[in-house]
């Protein structure tokens, strides 16, 4: 059975082009694999907390050594964190603001990219003491951008903020491969922004297919 971690970020509850694109994400992997277990996460709704002081304190402690009240603080990064653990696939469906990922989004890498549970640090290993810890794991972007050109040697590929970020710390949350769909020129609405919507409809169920095959492939192994 694979386990996927449904996670939107956008704001917007309604004329969300990344709810639309999750939504259908999900809705084509039951259709073709009704035994699939989704966990929902809405960071866009309901924002992860900030990491404080006190909480970066209670993750480079020993954990045997933790007050009831460090164990308060940091369960809610265990659980989303645990969400993680228990997925195949991350499907992250996120708007780009302001060049980068919405603050709410920023909030949960900041939860779940933790020492001692998703990477160690060890300075034995020289320039490069961060491991991460899991592995396996498949990242599904979706995403949209109110301009255009941010892809790898694009107009604006200088401005993307948003895919290269999640790109660079998708590894402490054990992905080994990634997928990426977007829709572009929201901010436009002109007929370059009807046919990137339906470009990015068109390629779901392809991604979805292929995912789908690999995983019972896997399974089968």
């Amino acid at each position: 059975m694979t386990t996927i971690l449904r996670l939107d970020a956008s704001a917007r509850k309604s004329r969300s082009l990344t709810r639309t694109l999750s939504t259908s994400f999900i809705d084509q992997w039951r259709e073709a694999d009704p035994t699939a277990r989704i966990i929902e996460r809405d960071v866009g709704t309901n924002p992860p907390s900030l990491i404080t002081e006190d909480w970066i304190a209670a993750v480079f402690a020993d954990p045997e050594e933790l007050s009831p009240e460090q164990q308060a603080l940091i369960a809610e990064s265990d659980q989303l964190i645990g969400e993680i653990e228990a997925a195949d696939i991350i499907a992250i469906a996120t708007p780009m603001y302001n060049y980068g990922m919405p603050a709410h989004l920023k909030a949960w890498v900041d939860q779940v990219v933790r020492i001692n549970r998703t990477f160690t640090f060890d300075l034995a290993r020289g320039d490069k003491p961060l491991q991460p810890i899991l592995s396996g794991k498949t990242l599904v972007m979706l995403t949209s951008w109110g301009e255009f050109g941010f892809g790898p040697g694009e107009a604006n590929a200088h401005a993307n903020h948003l895919t290269t970020h999640l790109e660079t710390v998708s590894k402490y949350l054990g992905v080994d491969d990634i997928h990426h769909i977007g829709i572009e020129y929201q901010e436009f609405g002109d007929e370059r922004f009807a046919a990137s919507q339906a470009e990015a409809h068109a390629a779901l169920p392809v991604m979805v297919s292929r995912l789908v095959s690999r995983a019972a492939s896997q399974s089968a192994a």
